[in-house]
């Protein structure tokens, strides 16, 4: 084994001293905060395994910090993933020797869930590259972000630990930019806007998110009209912040559901008979990890979102009145 390959896999730590302002913090809360390429799930199975030591002991991940408190945090090194590489076609818009950035397709899910271990973005990176991040685990190698199944478009991949740690923290601070384009129903009564909403579970719904005061979060959204059609209108989106679902959730509170989203559109049927939601990431920017300079990644529509635009300029509705540049 050469040496580089022992360095590869020797665990890491990390040391922390606690100051006043820390002070009544539970210790797992603050290594969250410390170390943000890490959830917080993550760091509470490295406490319970005794990865983590205040002062020298073992703690719990409700043990409240102490100004004076020496914290130390050791990672163990990425353990081999047991995820199944399986050769897919992987639509690659550029790589290099930090990123990979792919225009994921419609109906694909990004990581391995219980029920679906081999027909996952994860799967397909791993038989396309031996080069993705460790970091975020054995289930997500590599991923630094998702998108919806049903959603395609722009993702990028970390190929290295320092890549990953670095577009982890712009998207957490909102550095990147995220425009996307939708087709919702009913003519929208704005050409151009922005929707300042909150969002949170669903209290009535679990498996959902909703506009909500109760236990949100602050979601903006900003808008502008790139076609209208008689019953429809076509959408370019940017998100402010990340929300779960917060595009389908922002249009279907508003009365104006993405086409062919069947969680947030109350009435399924339609006659564009889309097999799910119209909703592509068209547009990433952020960063570059490894030079600093700012890089924008556009991916093209998919054939199915297109062929929907077709048939709405064509034969179902025709253009409405557009609203033209902004």
């Amino acid at each position: 084994m050469q040496a580089s390959e022992v360095v590869k896999k020797m665990e890491e730590e990390r040391t922390f001293n606690i100051d006043i302002e820390d002070e009544g913090e539970r210790v797992d809360k603050f290594l969250a905060g410390k170390n943000e390429e890490m959830s917080r799930s993550y760091l509470q199975k490295l406490i319970d395994r005794d990865l983590v030591k205040v002062n020298g002991e073992s703690v719990k991940s409700s043990y409240i910090i102490q100004p004076g408190d020496m914290i130390k945090l050791i990672i163990p090194p990425p353990e081999e993933p047991d995820i199944k590489p399986v050769e897919m076609d992987l639509d690659i818009i550029y790589e290099d020797e930090d990123i990979i950035i792919v225009n994921k397709q419609p109906g694909r899910i990004v990581h391995p869930v219980p029920g679906n271990r081999e027909k996952t973005m994860v799967n397909g990176l791993l038989a396309y590259t031996d080069d993705l991040a460790g970091i975020a685990g054995v289930r997500r190698p590599g991923i630094v972000h998702r998108l919806d199944r049903d959603t395609s478009g722009v993702l990028v991949v970390a190929k290295n630990d320092q890549a990953h740690r670095n577009l982890v923290n712009q998207f957490k601070n909102r550095d990147t930019k995220k425009i996307y384009q939708t087709v919702v129903k009913g003519k929208f009564p704005y050409k151009v806007g922005e929707i300042d909403a909150p969002i949170g579970r669903d209290p009535e719904h679990r498996t959902r998110m909703a506009v909500t005061e109760k236990n949100s979060k602050r979601a903006v959204t900003l808008f502008k009209v790139l076609q209208y059609y008689q019953d429809y209108t076509y959408l370019e989106v940017e998100l402010k912040t990340g929300r779960t679902h917060q595009i389908r959730v922002h249009f279907s509170h508003l009365g104006h559901p993405v086409v062919g989203d069947k969680k947030y559109d109350g009435q399924t049927e339609d006659v564009l008979q889309v097999e799910r939601q119209l909703l592509h990431a068209y547009i990433l920017g952020f960063n570059h990890p490894g030079t600093g300079e700012w890089v924008e990644f556009k991916a093209e529509l998919p054939r199915d979102f297109e062929d929907v635009l077709v048939k709405l300029e064509n034969s179902l509705n025709g253009p409405d009145s557009c609203p033209g540049s902004f």
